[in-house]
């Protein structure tokens, strides 16, 4: 049987991870903007909890780059500048090569199907020009590929270098009707080269990938 204290550290590491996933959802979906303070005080009332549970929340944001602590001015969100999101990008770029050679490997059926419906789905969302359904779906196409390794440590670690690139305040998808029509057509050519068992090319073609998003960023960024 489990003594009163054991519990009580069960539930507030429960709590914890309640308010950590949380947090890190409206982060990465814009609902929380970069340089946005938090306050625990105000999130423990929202979420009708004590505050510590939110005080260990905003320590693991801080460990995966989301928030920041600053003297005498508390918690905000993190805000990405240019360069930092470059240096993102360059442990990005290799570890989508890996992903893609891993997941070529690993992939079963049952995951097969499942990226087969969301690349469908992204066909969909062409067809009738929805970008921004379109960009949800492209990143739950890449979330799937990582997943999908089998490689727990990967996966952590692409999920955080991922959430990181959305504080950056100028990241965006900037996809157009014109142009996820061209994405679509990449993302088929990265799922053929998976289901064909062709280790190489799948890496090959997500690295390329990701060297064009870098690409995207830095013209969003710093226009002509």
């Amino acid at each position: 049987m489990s003594s009163p204290d054991a519990i009580s550290l069960l539930r507030t590491q429960s709590l914890t991870t309640l308010v950590h996933e949380e947090l890190e959802q409206r982060i990465a979906a814009g609902r929380l903007l970069p340089g946005t303070p938090l306050r625990e005080s105000a999130i423990a009332t929202d979420m009708g909890i004590s505050r510590g549970p939110v005080r260990e929340a905003f320590r693991m944001l801080e460990e995966r780059g989301l928030v920041m602590f600053e003297k005498n001015c508390g918690v905000r969100v993190r805000q990405l500048d240019l360069e930092q999101a470059t240096h993102i990008y360059q442990v990005r770029i290799p570890l989508e090569g890996l992903i893609g050679e891993l997941v070529t490997q690993n992939l079963s059926s049952d995951a097969t199907n499942q990226v087969r419906l969301v690349l469908e789905e992204m066909a969909e969302r062409v067809a009738h020009q929805d970008v921004p359904a379109y960009t949800d779906l492209n990143f739950r196409f890449h979330d799937l590929l990582a997943k999908f390794t089998g490689n727990p440590a990967l996966y952590d670690t692409y999920r955080r270098l991922v959430v990181q690139l959305k504080l950056f305040r100028s990241y965006t998808f900037r996809h157009s009707p014109e142009t996820i029509g061209v994405s679509l057509r990449e993302h088929t050519a990265i799922f053929e080269a998976i289901v064909s068992l062709n280790v190489l090319l799948a890496g090959e073609l997500l690295r390329q990938h990701a060297k064009d998003s870098l690409q995207r960023l830095r013209a969003v960024a710093q226009p002509s």
